[in-house]
C-alpha cells in the first residue's frame, strides 16, 4: 500500500464531489421514525428471530416478528429480520420488500452489505440487492485504535475484496500499510497501520470509494497522536459498559462525542450476543451497533479500547476454565472479536488467546484486563479470574511501571460490595485480588486507580487497605441498556435514573497530579463528581 498521497490530488476534487464528511454521514443514514416506546427485553427480540432462521425454523420467525411489527411498524431492526427470514424460506420479493422498508425506516444500505452475509444468500444475485450492496463500498467504520505518539491502526468493514485508496494530511513523513486483499476469512475487514506520525499532531485521514483518487473521497476520520511516553500530560476519556443494542438509546455516542474525549474505553458487555456456540449471532450483534451513525462518527474521531465481558464472550455470570481450547467455542469467539475491534494487542495472541492488553497516554498507563477467557469456577479451590499467565503479566507489568498513573480496568466490579452475595465479581475471587493489592504494597506501586462495568447504574467507592493507601474505584455500566440495578447506600455515589458513561479528565501538568470521574448522563448532565489527587495514592 503506498503511503500518504500526493498533496495536489486535493486540489483537483471537483466540489460536488467533495469529501463526505461523517456529519453528513450521520444525516443521510438517520434513524427518525424510530420506536419511543419499545419492550425491556428489545436487545433480545430479533436475537430470539435469528436463533430460529439459524435452527432452520424461519417461518416461526416470521410469526413471531409479524407481531412485533404490528406493535413497532417503523422498526428498521425489525424490517431487517424479516428481510432475512422470508430470504430463508426462499420467497425473494418479499425479502426485498422488507429491504427495501428498512432502508425506507432508517436502516443505512451498507448493513446489509454487511448482513451476515449468509442471511441474504437468495439475494445476492438480483440486481435490486446487488445495487444497493454496491452503493456502500465502505460497510463499517472508519475505526480508530492502538494510538501511539507515532502511530495509529485504522478499521474498516469493505464490500470490496482490496483495501481503498488512502491519504493522509499532513502526509509528510507518514507511512500507510494494508493487507492486499480484503476476504471472507478476516469478515471483510482491513486493518489500515498508520506510521511516521507526530506526537500531538492533527491527521485527517480520507478513504477513497474510486480508484480515481481526484473523483471521490467516501469518508473521513480525524487523529491527533498523545505526547510522548513519559510526558505529563492532560486529557480525558469516556469509559462505560452495558451497551445493549436499543434504537432509542443510541443518541448516546453522540452525547459523548459532544464531551470530545480523547480516549473511549469500552469495559464489557458491549453487544449482548450471549451465544458463544454461534459466530453467526455474534456477527449479527457487532454488526447493528456497528452499522449506526451516531457509533461510526464517534469511533472515527476517537481511539476505542474494549474488553469483553460475560455477555460478549459467553453467557451471564460465565467462566471460561483454564484450558486454551476447552470449551471449544473459546477460540472461535475470541476471533470474531479480534476481528471487531483494533486492540494494541490481545492477551498472548495465538498461542494465549485473551483480551488483555496494556498502553500508554503520556504518562498514564492502562492495563486491560480479561475477567473471562481464563477464570474458573469461584466455587473451587483457589479460583481465579486472571489465569496465570495473565496475573504474571500484570503483576510484571505493574512494578515496572513509571506512569504517574496506573488505571487497572475491569470487566467486574473490584469491591466486594457493588452486587450483594454475587461470586460473578472479585467478590468470588477474593484471594486473587488480595495478591494483587498485597503486591502493590510490597512494591510501593503509587498512583493506583481501578476502573470497572457491569453493574448498570454508575458509582464510586473507596476500598480501604491495611498496608496501603485506599483504593478507589469508578464503576459505570449503563451505556444504552434498560434494565436497570438498584443504587448501592454504601458507596461515595451511586446513581441509575437515566444511562449514563464515566468522563475521567487526567491532569499530570499540576504540581500535584489529578484524577477527576464524572458521571455524565445520557442527556449531557453531570450529576457526581469525585476528584483525587496524586498525593493521596501514595504509599506512606
Amino acid at each position: 500500500m503506498p503511503h500518504a498521497l500526493a498533496p495536489r490530488a486535493f486540489t483537483r476534487l471537483p466540489r460536488e464531489l467533495a469529501p463526505l464528511c461523517l456529519a453528513s454521514l450521520c444525516a443521510a443514514a438517520a434513524f427518525a421514525a424510530e420506536p419511543t416506546a419499545i419492550p425491556n427485553d428489545y436487545k433480545r427480540q430479533h436475537q430470539n428471530a435469528l436463533d430460529l432462521i439459524e435452527a432452520g425454523q424461519p417461518q416461526q420467525a416470521i410469526e413471531k416478528l409479524s407481531a412485533l411489527k404490528k406493535k413497532f411498524p417503523t422498526d428498521a431492526e425489525t424490517d431487517f429480520m424479516l428481510a432475512a427470514a422470508y430470504c430463508a424460506v426462499g420467497k425473494v420479493d418479499e425479502s426485498l420488500g422488507f429491504v427495501r422498508l428498512a432502508i425506507k425506516n432508517g436502516l443505512p444500505p451498507a448493513r446489509f452489505a454487511a448482513g451476515p452475509r449468509e442471511l441474504f444468500t437468495a439475494l445476492r444475485d438480483t440486481e435490486d440487492f446487488k445495487e444497493i450492496v454496491a452503493a456502500s463500498p465502505i460497510v463499517h467504520g472508519p475505526m480508530i485504535g492502538a494510538v501511539t505518539d507515532t502511530s495509529a491502526k485504522i478499521w474498516l468493514r469493505l464490500a470490496v475484496d482490496k483495501p481503498l485508496p488512502v491519504r493522509v494530511t499532513p502526509g509528510e513523513g507518514v507511512t500507510v500499510a494494508a493487507p492486499d486483499r480484503v476476504t471472507g476469512e478476516t469478515d471483510a475487514v482491513a486493518v489500515y497501520s498508520v506510521t511516521g506520525l507526530t506526537p500531538e499532531t492533527e491527521y485527517r485521514v480520507e478513504f477513497f470509494t474510486m480508484p480515481q483518487v481526484a473523483r471521490e473521497a467516501a469518508v473521513q476520520c480525524r487523529l491527533t497522536p498523545p505526547p510522548r511516553p513519559g510526558s505529563p500530560t492532560r486529557f480525558r476519556l469516556a469509559f462505560g459498559g452495558g451497551a445493549g443494542y436499543v434504537p432509542p438509546h443510541e443518541r448516546m455516542w453522540t452525547t459523548i462525542a459532544k464531551q470530545k474525549p480523547d480516549l473511549l474505553l469500552l469495559l464489557g458487555d458491549n453487544i449482548y450476543s450471549d451465544k458463544p456456540t454461534s459466530p453467526l449471532m455474534q456477527r449479527y450483534c457487532y454488526y447493528r451497533r456497528q452499522s449506526r451513525p451516531e457509533y461510526r462518527a464517534l469511533l472515527a474521531t476517537t481511539p476505542v479500547y474494549s474488553i469483553w465481558d460475560d455477555h460478549d464472550f459467553g453467557t451471564n455470570d460465565c467462566w471460561g476454565g483454564p484450558a486454551i481450547d476447552e470449551p471449544a467455542w473459546k477460540r472461535p469467539v475470541w476471533n470474531v472479536f479480534t476481528q471487531n475491534w483494533v486492540n494494541p494487542g490481545y492477551g498472548g495472541g495465538d498461542e494465549q488467546p485473551g483480551c488483555w492488553f496494556s498502553f500508554v497516554r503520556g504518562d498514564i498507563e492502562f492495563f486491560m484486563l480479561d475477567g473471562r477467557y481464563y477464570r474458573t469456577d469461584p466455587r473451587a479451590n483457589n479460583p481465579s479470574m486472571l489465569g496465570p499467565v495473565q496475573k504474571k503479566w500484570l503483576l510484571d507489568r505493574l512494578a515496572k511501571s513509571k506512569a504517574t498513573f496506573k488505571v487497572l480496568c475491569s470487566p467486574v466490579p473490584w469491591t466486594f460490595l457493588a452486587k450483594g452475595k454475587s461470586l460473578d465479581t472479585w467478590n468470588g475471587y477474593q484471594a486473587e485480588r488480595t495478591e494483587i493489592f498485597d503486591h502493590l504494597a510490597e512494591k510501593k506501586i503509587d498512583g493506583v486507580v481501578l476502573m470497572s462495568a457491569d453493574r448498570h447504574r454508575s458509582d464510586a467507592w473507596k476500598i480501604p487497605r491495611e498496608n496501603g493507601y485506599p483504593l478507589f474505584e469508578f464503576n459505570s455500566s449503563r451505556l444504552t441498556n434498560q434494565h436497570v440495578h438498584g443504587t448501592m447506600k454504601k458507596a461515595i455515589f451511586s446513581y441509575n435514573k437515566k444511562q449514563s458513561f464515566g468522563l475521567v479528565t487526567f491532569d499530570t501538568t499540576a504540581d500535584d497530579p489529578t484524577v477527576q470521574y464524572d458521571v455524565v448522563t445520557i442527556d449531557g448532565g453531570v450529576v457526581h463528581t469525585l476528584k483525587l489527587k496524586r498525593s493521596e495514592l501514595e504509599s506512606e
